[in-house]
């Protein structure tokens, strides 16, 4: 017997407290979204955040990265109008979430899935890391 396919072995992670903090996470995004606020957007970012583009580039920290909202979150709403939906989450230990969340772009303009890893430190939670992924395909919303 191949051990290595032996699906028995594995463990579940998911401790299932979640949702506090995606919640917490998703009414940043979509007020700063909404408001076109990078502040409010990013509110939950940590110092040292990794984050990756949908176009794959990649950089490390808060200063840089809300320095790039704040060009692009400008007016109010952000262009394209948007919704931000939780697809999936799990939470492998209780101060780690990990979140797959759409930006679902509502004049069928570019959409974006992210996965996002929230760490709880001293009773917060701050956005670790992030990397979109372009949406190419409609998606219905989710119930």
């Amino acid at each position: 017997m191949d051990t290595h396919n032996d699906r028995t072995h594995r463990p579940s992670l998911d401790s299932g407290e979640h949702r506090d903090a995606i919640t917490h996470l998703i009414d940043h995004l979509q007020r700063g979204h909404d408001t076109g606020d990078a502040d409010t957007y990013d509110g939950l970012f940590a110092g040292d955040i990794l984050w990756g583009s949908p176009k794959g580039q990649v950089l490390q920290g808060f200063a840089p990265l809300n320095a790039i909202h704040r060009t692009q979150l400008t007016g109010a709403p952000a262009s394209p109008v948007s919704v931000f939906e939780l697809a999936q989450a799990s939470a492998p230990t209780d101060d780690v979430v990990i979140a797959q969340i759409r930006r679902r772009a509502l004049s069928g303009a570019f959409s974006e899935m992210a996965m996002y890893v929230l760490v709880r430190r001293d009773d917060r939670w701050w956005l670790a890391g992030g990397q979109n992924t372009p949406i190419t395909d409609v998606l219905p919303a989710l119930d």
